[in-house]
């Protein structure tokens, strides 16, 4: 974790200045019982109430010198801790956005939001908190025993008697409350987990009336952590009656003590209020200092797992002495395949496959049978643990990501849009790409009456599309990967929401692209691929067979089954 705190580099002098003017604000805070004794023993003593007024005023002054300390300490701690948390934000969005999907599958969306959300929070506040009180607590409880003992030897020595019992007390139920805090900390992230999954899944529930279901199930998480919280609550609250009990002790001896010895006239009256005062101090800020380090230790544990995230390897290293393949194919695939991390077994292997510039590939199979992993390995979103996947005969592992990246299309099995103008999301494929560029490219994936209807290509989307029906999304998403007039294009799976007539449109459209791109069409349908040059399919990992679609009818029994159970039943309708 101390790799994290090179962030707080440029905020040296508002990390010493923060605590320096909370030391100062401290010190005045000491040096106000000596003036309310002075008033005492002197002022209403002599009954002089000129020096009266002028204590009163020297404590005024105190006491607006103290603030403008503490304002200021607390401007300097936040500007700190506002900077650090936002440098490290930074730094980890962009660590993010270099995972592979392999790491976002290990990892998990919902884990990485929380780290840049509730965790960077916590270290925000625990760091704010440190900055401010980390240093004034321990000089103040210090600070008031040394005044003590100033004043009167005898009488701080029930100081020394009440300073180890407070802290027994109070980090006593700090150090049993600290693990419960985690143990609450995880049953409120199932909580906050459970309630995510509903209300993104909310449509689903009422679709299967499940609600009453996972209304229990919430109830229950809820229920869990309730219980928790009470048992932490109780141990909590223990502690201000506890330490009340000792604090009031302490001062009804130091009272005793201090009466006799203002009665033998060894101390003043005002000494023992100072005393007096000197013990509520202490009182205070050992409270203050156990909250301190229980926020202080929450934050250290969000820290930790931020640091684990930063730790994870990002991006995709470039290997450069990967063996060359036959240029003249704009895709090759010799025995690729691929294991998931902790998979058992391959969920992809020994894919042999070559593609020439322009041609048109089918990907056709069952369901988990590998088509979406055989075209990941094309653009290295999974890196192939088997075999080679070349483009243009590089090894694509020996390939700049974002280089290679840059000369393929994809469309996702899941249509994303983002919130904005249907022009700023077709422009994500090519940001400098003209009005007609994007026009024809809504014309080649039949998506020109999408954005006549929405009333132009400065219409706007709402966040993930949620204006726009599936088959709307999916000719918008087709039409960004064309904008960028790629070398290949992915269609994973990207047509499935498409009428028959739009779906033959769209593969005659791609046909008669004037940059002819090698297309790869991942496809339920043997109708939307049985025009490609060839045809791949899958069964359970493995290469059933590769051909056009008169071979495969003929030879291939996998690819007969999909199409027979597929054209029988229309036949039958």
């Amino acid at each position: 974790m101390k790799k994290l705190f090179v962030y707080l580099k440029d905020y040296r002098k508002e990390s010493v200045l923060g605590p320096l003017f909370k030391l100062l604000e401290a010190t005045f805070e000491l040096i106000v019982p000596l003036v309310v004794a002075a008033i005492i023993d002197t002022g209403i003593g002599s009954g002089d109430k000129g020096y009266i007024l002028r204590m009163c005023l020297v404590l005024v002054a105190l006491g607006l010198v103290g603030l403008l300390c503490s304002v200021t300490a607390q401007y300097f701690a936040a500007k700190a801790s506002v900077g650090f948390v936002t440098r490290l934000r930074h730094v980890l969005y962009r660590h993010l956005q270099g995972f592979s999907y392999q790491t976002l599958d290990q990892v998990g969306i919902s884990t990485l939001i929380t780290r840049m959300t509730s965790d960077m929070n916590q270290v925000q506040t625990g760091l704010n908190l440190a900055l401010r009180l980390l240093l004034r607590s321990p000089f103040v409880v210090f600070g008031a025993m040394i005044m003590a003992f100033t004043i009167d030897s005898r009488a701080a020595l029930w100081f020394a008697a009440a300073i180890p019992a407070l802290s027994l007390v109070v980090f006593g139920i700090m150090l049993v409350t600290m693990p419960l805090y985690k143990k609450v900390q995880g049953l409120l992230d199932k909580v906050l987990g459970a309630t995510r999954e509903n209300l993104t899944g909310v449509r689903v529930l009422r679709a299967f009336g499940k609600e009453d279901a996972e209304i229990d199930a919430f109830e229950q998480k809820n229920e869990a952590l309730t219980v928790m919280q009470k048992h932490v609550g109780r141990i909590s609250a223990l502690m201000n009656p506890v330490t009340y009990v000792i604090i009031n002790v302490a001062i009804l001896c130091l009272i005793h003590t201090g009466a006799l010895r203002v009665e033998a006239g060894i101390i003043t009256q005002g000494a023992v209020v100072a005393l007096y005062n000197y013990m509520s101090q202490i009182l205070v800020e050992l409270i203050k200092l156990a909250n301190l380090i229980i926020t202080i230790t929450k934050s250290l544990a969000s820290l930790k797992r931020i640091q684990g995230v930063l730790d994870l390897p990002a991006g995709e290293e470039v290997k450069k002495d990967q063996p060359a393949g036959d240029p003249q194919y704009r895709v090759q695939m010799k025995g690729a395949g691929i294991r998931y991390a902790g998979g058992g077994e391959e969920s992809l292997t020994g894919v042999n496959l070559a593609v020439r510039p322009g041609e048109v590939v089918g990907v056709i199979g069952g369901t988990g049978s590998g088509k979406s992993t055989l075209v990941n390995l094309i653009p290295r979103f999974y890196e192939a643990t088997e075999g080679q996947v070349l483009v243009d005969g590089q090894d694509v592992r020996s390939l700049e990501p974002e280089a290679l990246r840059r000369r393929i299309g994809v469309v996702p099995q899941k249509a994303v849009l983002f919130m904005g103008t249907i022009r700023e999301n077709l422009q994500w494929g090519n940001e400098n790409a003209t009005d007609a560029e994007l026009l024809e490219a809504v014309n080649a994936a039949q998506a020109a009456d999408v954005v006549e209807a929405k009333g132009g290509l400065d219409a706007r989307i709402e966040q993930a599309g949620r204006n726009l029906s599936g088959g709307q999304r999916q000719r918008l998403t087709i039409a960004r990967a064309l904008v960028r007039k790629p070398d290949i294009l992915i269609l994973d799976d990207s047509s499935s929401a498409l009428d028959f007539a739009t779906d033959a449109a769209l593969r005659k459209a791609l046909r008669e692209l004037s940059y002819h791109p090698t297309v790869f069409l991942v496809s339920q349908r043997t109708s939307s691929i049985q025009h490609a040059d060839q045809i791949v399919v899958l069964d359970d990992g493995h290469v059933a067979g590769i051909g056009t679609h008169d071979q495969l009818l003929a030879e291939c029994p996998v690819y007969k089954e999909i199409y027979d159970s597929q054209f029988r039943k229309e036949a039958a309708e």
